[in-house]
């Protein structure tokens, strides 16, 4: 029995993972995460439209910069089904994470330049312990605060 013909516009579950640098099993946990979709063809193989590679790439980026999955699911689905995204309709879903992506450059950056002083020593009573104990929470929450311990 001959393989009907597959439209030129999708791709399988191996070309998607191959253009777009992510596992066949990525892609299978992407899909069940409803982050990515695509249709069943008679055989019950996985197809793809090409916008697919897009969505894959803003998952990839997003999770890079630490964007919770829920999150980028709830952003994905601001994105139209019935045509490939366009420039204006990714920034308008990107700007969602703008104030939240600031913030956390701003963390890191007092991070890296506090590392002189405080470099994992395990004393929770620091005033400035940019990695356990920022702002000294610690002593706040506790007359006599924990000492973590080397191991």
């Amino acid at each position: 029995m001959p393989l009907a013909p597959r439209k030129a516009a999708e791709l399988t579950v191996g070309e998607l993972a191959e253009r777009s640098g992510v596992t066949t099993s990525a892609l299978r946990f992407y899909e069940d995460q409803q982050l990515i979709f695509s249709r069943r063809t008679s055989g019950n193989q996985r197809r793809y439209s090409r916008d697919m590679l897009r969505r894959v790439a803003f998952v990839r980026a997003s999770q890079r910069v630490g964007i919770a999955l829920d999150e980028i699911r709830a952003a994905l689905k601001l994105l139209p089904d019935e045509r490939t995204p366009t420039r204006e309709d990714w920034a308008r879903v990107s700007e969602l994470w703008r104030h939240d992506l600031n913030i956390r450059i701003k963390q890191l950056e007092e991070l890296r330049d506090d590392l002189n002083s405080c470099i994992g020593c395990g004393c929770l009573s620091l005033g400035r312990c940019a990695l356990v104990n920022p702002g000294d929470i610690h002593r706040q929450l506790s007359k006599n605060p924990t000492r973590l311990t080397g191991g």
